[in-house]
């Protein structure tokens, strides 16, 4: 058996005597003495499935909160691509109808003649007619004139009646019931006994007499005076009889149209039997109508009123005219009804035309160039005889912006495109194979985007970050406001006991009892009818997902306050005088916090399950703003998850994962801090 000397022992340990080796057997230094803090961690970090959940929670929010700083697209960024599509570039409609565009704003137009020219026009049209009267009376007269077949003018006239003529009842006489005489306009005198008569027939407000076979009717007027009025054949002047040739050219002229006499205009008026001449004073143009639509070349301008009017009044009158201080001419196309306008300088200005080409948002951005080509391969095909066509045009390169493509002077770059036009009504369809720059809807997954884009043309991966910060920021609030609810109702419950812990716990078990599908479902439906910002119905959804899930914390809390509250060191604080609020939130919860942050660990991850589950039912979150479930609800369609699935699995596979990192963090949890409970 070995022998050992002590001093030999002493020396190798460095310790100079049996005294000094007491000593340092005594130093409580040499005893390591863990907190219960760190015993939960170092149990907490012997599961690896916990600490593989907690890395994970904390690469998720790296990845959602940070992730987004350094990715160079946002959640709301639509991408384009350029394509060739077959598109409904537009509409070429014929004009047909007139619009009226105001010369003279001096004039006030009647109603009835502004209203009546479609109609009147289609008269004039119909007959053949050059002119034509609206509509007058003893004022003015409205006059319509035929400037060619797309362009009519409205004038105003002077009128003033000077005949009449054909069976016409007229005034014969006055009569003075104060001084018993008679008077008589319009040249006409008394025949011999027809005053004697007259005295004795006229009697109350109305009526009628016979004298030599000639009907005579009476009106009593004003007092005692009469007016009396006899039926004439013939013309009956106002202001002096004109000669045979006037009333001749008279007869023989139509109503509502002019005839001249002696350099003087007159026109006809018609009225029952009898017609009406009235003289006509000097014209003024008060409005113009037009089915002419207006086309600059440059598209940047605008037609201005002067522009417009001058060359309307003058297509078809002269080949030139001014506005603006410069000169115009026309150039008509033999064989179309384009009809061209260039400067002085011989530079095209614009045209005129029947078609009414726009875009079909409504936008006049087609260009000048094409929209000529259109028109002449409309009239083309119509003259052809045929309800479809193509033909090559050129139509405007886009940027990536959207906009059209320019070169280095500013001018549109247009592109040969195929255009087929196809005749509806009265209406032309333009369709084209267009390289159009449209959304870039579900991109496959690439370098320039991660995992592709949705239907929209939003980055996939961009809305995976930033939809996570939402979820997992409602997984936290949620939790947050049922733990505060929670500790609250459950302390005082559990503290007080008696009538207060039987009406929190009532007050429990009605919220363990509510629906809260059926009850988010009705506010989600309350949310769309209101029409409510994406952002307050976020706020609404969690303080609707917090207040129906406090009654488990406030259950918990107020089962283990129970079992505490008649322990010794809750008599000591009774002792020692320790306020009520001090006793609960000091003393009593934060032994129920471990149990809590257990609960609330693993709440988290039902939270967000939630959340995605009502988002997907489009009864929380709504697009655009992203969240796990919008997302999923935005390929709800099965072609599109068929078709599309790297934009709905990676989503979904995360929802998964994090709510699973979430659970072994709260299963370690819960085993750390209970050790024998662990399984």
């Amino acid at each position: 058996m070995a022998s050992y000397n002590l001093n030999d022992v002493l020396k190798k340990k460095k310790i100079s005597s049996p005294k000094e080796a007491q000593e340092r057997l005594d130093d409580v230094s040499r005893v390591k003495v863990l907190s219960p803090t760190r015993q939960v961690i170092k149990r907490f970090l012997r599961n690896r499935l916990a600490v593989f959940g907690f890395v994970s929670v904390i690469v998720l929010f790296v990845f959602c909160f940070l992730g987004p700083l350094f990715y160079p697209y946002g959640q709301k960024q639509t991408f384009y691509k350029y394509d060739i599509i077959n598109t409904r570039l537009g509409v070429a409609t014929e004009s047909t109808s007139f619009t009226g565009y105001v010369v003279d704003s001096t004039i006030d137009v009647d109603t009835k003649a502004n209203s009546y020219m479609t109609t009147n026009i289609k008269t004039m049209q119909s007959n053949s007619l050059s002119s034509y009267i609206s509509i007058a009376d003893d004022a003015n007269a409205y006059e319509i004139d035929r400037l060619g077949e797309e362009v009519y003018t409205l004038s105003q006239r002077s009128a003033e009646k000077v005949a009449s003529f054909g069976s016409s009842s007229v005034q014969y006489a006055t009569y003075d019931g104060v001084s018993r005489s008679f008077s008589y306009p319009n040249g006409f005198s008394s025949d011999a006994g027809f005053e004697d008569l007259a005295k004795t027939k006229l009697k109350g407000n109305s009526g009628k007499f016979t004298f030599n076979d000639t009907e005579y009717s009476y009106k009593k007027t004003v007092g005692k005076s009469y007016s009396i009025t006899k039926n004439v054949e013939g013309f009956v002047y106002e202001n002096g009889a004109l000669s045979s040739d006037f009333e001749k050219k008279a007869e023989n002229t139509k109503p509502n149209q002019i005839f001249s006499f002696e350099e003087k205009a007159y026109f006809i008026s018609n009225d029952g039997a009898t017609s009406n001449v009235y003289s006509l004073g000097t014209k003024k143009v008060a409005k113009i109508f037009t089915t002419f639509v207006i086309d600059l070349f440059d598209s940047s301008k605008s037609v201005t009123d002067e522009f417009r009017n001058n060359a309307l009044l003058a297509v078809y009158t002269s080949d030139t005219f001014s506005a603006n201080g410069k000169e115009y001419h026309f150039v008509r196309d033999m064989d179309s009804e384009v009809v061209r306008i260039f400067d002085s300088e011989n530079n095209e200005e614009g045209e005129f035309s029947t078609f009414i080409i726009r875009r079909n948002n409504g936008e006049d951005t087609i260009p000048y160039i094409a929209k000529q080509e259109i028109a002449e391969g409309i009239l083309k095909m119509l003259d052809e005889n045929k309800s479809e066509a193509s033909f090559d045009t050129t139509l405007p390169q886009q940027t990536e912006d959207g906009r059209f493509a320019t070169d280095e002077s500013g001018n549109t770059i247009l592109t040969p495109t195929e255009l087929r036009v196809k005749k509806t009504d009265r209406s032309y369809e333009l369709w084209a194979n267009q390289i159009t720059y449209v959304i870039d809807r579900y991109a496959s997954p690439s370098l320039t985007h991660i995992l592709g884009t949705d239907g929209d043309g939003f980055d996939v991966f961009s809305r995976i970050m930033h939809g996570g910060r939402v979820s997992l920021m409602v997984g936290f609030v949620v939790v947050l406001i049922e733990l505060i609810l929670g500790i609250v109702m459950g302390g005082l419950a559990g503290y007080y006991g008696g009538w207060v812990d039987n009406i929190i716990m009532r007050l429990v078990d009605i919220f363990y009892c509510l629906p809260s599908m059926p009850i988010m479902i009705i506010l989600g439906g309350i949310m769309d009818a209101m029409r409510m910002d994406v952002y307050k119905r976020l706020f609404i959804m969690m303080a609707a997902l917090g207040i129906m899930g406090w009654a488990g914390v406030a259950r918990l809390v107020r089962g283990q306050i129970l079992s505490f509250r008649e322990q010794e060191f809750m008599i000591a604080t009774e002792a020692t005088g320790i306020r009520v609020k001090d006793r609960i939130f000091k003393h009593l919860i934060p032994n129920v916090m471990p149990q809590l942050i257990v609960l609330a660990t693993m709440g988290i991850g039902g939270t967000i399950l939630t959340e995605s589950t009502l988002s997907f039912l489009g009864l929380g979150v709504k697009h655009p703003l992203a969240t796990w479930g919008t997302m999923i609800n935005s390929v709800s369609s099965a072609s599109a998850m068929a078709h599309y699935p790297y934009i709905w699995i990676p989503v979904g596979l995360l929802i998964s994962f994090t709510v699973i990192s979430f659970n072994f963090v709260g299963d370690g949890l819960r085993d750390a801090y209970d050790p024998k409970g662990k399984r």
